[in-house]
Order: structure tokens, then sequence, then C-alpha cells
């Protein structure tokens, strides 16, 4: 199928509208500020003692400015639930642009990254031209108050505040930009975790950095043209004059310019000469990048002061059931507790780290019915490992579930959200094709435990279920649940309001999924892979000339082979628009 710009734009469009917006606004600022130290009256004396290396240096701090103030936008989660759940935001275009907060703060991180690099090249050639044009005639203009006072203690001492905290901020950008890659998050989590924290230290920091005052501008722009004649400063120094001087100021004549040597282009400009009263000022900047990262750092202080209060309260655990293949299920009620189906929330056990906290996805939301909400985890990694091993009374026994009685051993577990993610839109097609790969189906769990409560309230009036596994006994995670949701809908006459497929990717031969009661589901399991464009051709030819919304939760080269699907055309005018869970 060939590209489709329709359905590219569709998918694509408004990420990168935002995106040509958010480089534009980068290069804006870049290049205001280079062209305003470059040509700016205020720095001409700066920039003939520095070049283009302060040009440089505060273009690239104006663009870390604006990222730092950026980066940490995506990361406020209650807000974009916030955004995501009211009618704020009414377009599903604007609603799934979203989704990509993750993509948005990473891009701006390696901005950071990258333009830290070049600040401090930057700042490096300037300390060099600080050292070797010192400026005898402006003395207040140097970082310096005497030539070799660099090597002096107290010249260290003066730029030790701007020096130590770029080289500190340095160090933990870097311990951040390395502990991020997929291979250390996924060999060692708690790495990430415990330097990604590390953001507070590096905003304190940054707001000591600017408060160094090492470079100044002109202040008397209007007494002292840049570049301008002082009569004053030539009789004291002796110094011979233009000859143009000398009717205006015979008295400070001292003796005949030579005629053949032109009056120096400093001294004219657009024909008349600049004559200067008195002897340049200079003053330190006032530190911008309180007024950049303020606002957002509070902001995200406020949020997660917010949410430290709203979990503050333990989860009470009703039960907990181990299911095949390292799978455990964990039901909790919470007071005042709501969520919408496809929301996640984050665990906290004190007991198994103080700080580390995990993301999961809700597998139960509660109703008006029940309060009961739950999740699936699967047992990978040491958080996981020891969260079972505290949830089970036998870390080598498989406890079908506790006993109400047996709750008190059960550890303090706390709940923030829950937090928003692209699945919510998944009710509000009225045709949704979603696919899971292992334990990817989680998120799909909640919405189909909602369809089984009712579905008529929802907008959605059929779904493609798609679930894709190794072995045969991880489709009993929710075999119950697909089987109740399958026999209510056929006794309410719509069968084909769900399309369940199910596929065991690894097998050495027929495999069925065990019980006489799974009986439905038998007959809807496939062995081998999804053929996947034959399989988008279908659903494109059934449902001519609709939307479709495309959900997707597993490994990511299923991810990328939708997307690519997603975005490609078919001669029925159906649309894909592709959807993809990403935790922030």
């Amino acid at each position: 199928m060939a590209p489709s710009w329709r359905s590219w734009l569709a998918n694509e469009g408004s990420k990168h509208l935002f995106l040509f917006f958010w480089l534009s606004l980068n290069v804006w600022f870049f290049w205001k500020t280079f062209l305003l130290y470059y040509q700016g009256p205020q720095y001409y004396y700066l920039h003939q003692m520095l070049g283009l290396g302060l040009c440089v240096s505060r273009a690239s701090a104006s663009v870390l400015n604006l990222n730092c103030c950026l980066v940490l936008l995506p990361m406020c989660r209650v807000l974009l639930a916030f955004l995501r759940g009211s009618q704020k935001v009414a377009s599903k275009k604007t609603r799934r642009l979203l989704d990509k907060s993750k993509t948005f703060h990473v891009t701006c991180g390696v901005t950071i990254c990258v333009f830290s690099v070049l600040h401090v090249a930057a700042h490096l050639v300037n300390a060099l031209n600080f050292s070797e044009n010192f400026n005898e005639d402006f003395l207040a203009l140097n970082a310096a108050n005497y030539r070799g006072e660099e090597k002096s203690v107290s010249y260290l001492m003066s730029v030790l505040v701007p020096g130590l905290t770029g080289v500190i901020m340095v160090l933990v950008l870097f311990l951040m930009c390395t502990a991020s890659t997929y291979a250390i998050r996924v060999s060692n989590y708690d790495i990430f975790w415990y330097t990604h924290n590390l953001f507070f230290v590096f905003y304190m920091l940054l707001m000591l950095h600017v408060s160094g005052g090492v470079l100044k501008y002109q202040t008397n722009l209007e007494e002292h043209p840049p570049g301008c004649f002082n009569p004053n400063k030539t009789l004291r120094e002796n110094m011979t004059v233009p000859k143009a001087f000398e009717e205006t100021f015979p008295d400070y004549t001292t003796e005949p310019f030579p005629e053949d040597l032109s009056v120096p282009e400093p001294f004219v400009q657009n024909n008349f000469m600049r004559i200067c009263s008195e002897e340049p000022k200079f003053q330190s900047h006032f530190p911008e990048t309180w007024f950049w990262i303020s606002g957002p750092l509070c902001l995200y202080c406020v949020e997660r002061l917010y949410r430290y209060i709203r979990s503050n309260k333990p989860v009470t655990i009703t039960s907990v059931i181990s299911h095949p293949s390292n799978v455990l299920e964990v039901r909790m009620v919470k007071d005042d507790f709501k969520a919408r189906p496809g929301q996640y929330v984050i665990l906290h056990c004190p007991r198994v780290s103080a700080l580390e906290s995990h993301p999961f996805t809700l597998t139960m939301c509660p109703t008006d019915t029940k309060a009961t909400f739950g999740v699936h985890l699967k047992v990978v990694g040491d958080w996981t490992e020891r969260f079972r091993d505290l949830l089970l009374l036998h870390s080598n026994q498989d406890t079908e579930i506790l006993p109400i009685f047996q709750q008190r051993r059960y550890p303090k577990l706390y709940v923030d959200g829950p937090f928003g993610s692209p699945f919510e839109e998944s009710l509000n097609y009225e045709i949704s094709l979603c696919v899971a790969g292992g334990i990817g189906v989680t998120p799909f769990a909640s919405i189909l435990n909602t369809l089984l409560d009712g579905w008529k309230r929802y907008k959605l009036r059929r779904l493609y279920f798609i679930w894709v596994c190794r072995d045969i006994e991880s489709f009993r995670w929710f075999a119950d649940l697909l089987c109740m949701l399958h026999n209510k809908l056929w006794q309410e006459n719509r069968p084909d309001y769900i399309n369940i497929q199910l596929y065991l990717s690894q097998t050495d031969g027929i495999q069925k999924i065990i019980g006489e009661k799974y009986q439905a589901l038998n007959s809807r399991l496939l062995i081998g892979r999804p053929r996947w464009k034959l399989l988008f051709d279908e659903i494109a030819k059934c449902n001519r000339r609709k939307t479709i919304g495309v959900f997707c939760c597993g490994p990511n080269k299923i991810s990328k082979i939708l997307h690519k699907l997603s975005n490609s055309s078919n001669p029925y005018g159906t649309r894909f628009e592709y959807n993809k869970e990403s935790f922030s």
C-alpha cells in the first residue's frame, strides 16, 4: 500500500506541525540573540574583546532557557490528565498530541545536552579571550581587575560560582543522559530512576549559575556612543587629534594631526563625527533564567506536592492472584478513587524501595456498583520480584487468591494517579482496532471490563481485538473476561460488536486453552503471527469510508508495522488513526 497524505496528515500532521513550531522557536531565539550580541551597540566593546564566542555562548544560553522551561511541562501528569479528560481540549487531534508528551520531553532533553556542550565550548573560548584581550582602557569590562590576575586566588573566587556550578551541571547532565539510554533502563531501572531525579539539583545549580555577572553591557549609550571620540581623554593622554577637531576644539589641540592620515572610521558615521561626553559605564546583566524556569518549576513542584498529598493514604489490598507466566494480579480499594478505562497508576511500596515507584495500567476500573480496581504486573526485574515475594505468603507457591483474614500480611502500598493514556480514546471511536502483544494486553483489559458493565453508553460500535502471545498459558490471564463479554454480546444479539483474534506465535503443535468454558476462544485461536497487511485490507473493506482508531501496546516491532500501515492508503477510503501506549 502506498503512503496516503490524508492518512499521514491524520496520524502525523499535528505532531510534525508542533515540532516545526518548536524548532522554529529555537532557531528564532538563537538567531535573535546571536545578532543582538553581534550588532547590539551595548555589547560593542564586549564583542570586540570576546568575538564570536560571546555571540555563540549567549545564543546557546537562550535556547537552553527555552528548553529548560519546556522540558518539565510534559512531566506534569495531573495537568495532562485533566486536559485529556476535560472539555478544555475538544479536538481529538490535539488530545492525541498530548500522547507525545514523553517524546517531546526526550526531544527537549537531548536539545539541552547538545546546546550545553556548545555553551561550554563557547565559554572556554571566552575565558581564553578574557585573558589574551585584557582591556586597559575599560577595566570594568574585564573579568579580571588587572592583567595577570587570572592566575590569582581572588580571580578564581570571582568566577567560582558560574564556573563551578557549570562544571557540576555538565556532570549531572552527563549522568542523566547516559542513564536514560535504553540499555541501562532495561538492565537496571534503578540507575535511571535515581539519576533522573537529579534534575532538581540541576535546576538549583542553574539558578546559581546565572548569578556570576561576568559578562557586562554598556549602560550610557547616549553619553558614550560605541567607538566615539573623547576629546577630554585625548587631552589628558597628550594625543594628536584629527584636523576636523581643531576648529571645534581649539583648546584641545596639542600638535597637528598628519594631513595624509585619514580620520579613523570610529570617529565618523553617516558623515558626522560622534563625540562622547563621558567614559563608558558597564553593568552586569540581571539573570533572565529565573523568568524562564520559575513558572514551570513551581508548577511541577505544586503538582508533585498535590500528588504526594493525594497518594499519602495507603490502599487496601483485597486480593492477590498469581497467573501463569509470572504475572501477578493485585486488586485493591481506595476511598474516592475514580479512573477511566485505559488510564494508569504509579505504585509505590516502601518495603520494596523507599523512593522507587513504577507505572502500571489499570486492568479493572472502579464503577458505580463496585469500588475495586486492579493491575496486572509481569514479574521481570528486582522491583517486581521483591513486590511479589512480599505479597505472596510463600514465593515458591502459586497462591490462587489469598483469604481475607490473611490481609494483615500485605505490605503498605500507595497509589499515585490515575493518569491519562492514549487508550482512553478507544471508546470515542465508532470502530477501534486494539492490538496487544503479551502483557501489553493490560490497557485493553480495563476497556473490556468496562464494556462488560455496559457498552451502549459509549460511541464504540465495533471492536477488533487482536492478542499475540508466545505461550498458550498467557491467554488465561483474561480468558474468563473475554468469554463473559463474548457470551453477553451473543445474548444481546450483538455478536458482531467484538471480533476476537488470538495468535499463538510459538508452538510445537495444535494447542487449546484448557477448559470447556473456553470453547469460544479456542475457535478464535490461530497459530503463527498475524498477516498485518491482509488484516488491514480486510478491516478497511468491511468499514468503507470510516475512521478507525488503531491502538497498540506491545513490542516495538509490531508498533512500527502498525504505524506504517496506518499511514498507508487503501482503495476503500478507510482512514486509520494510530495510537500507541507511552508512559510519561
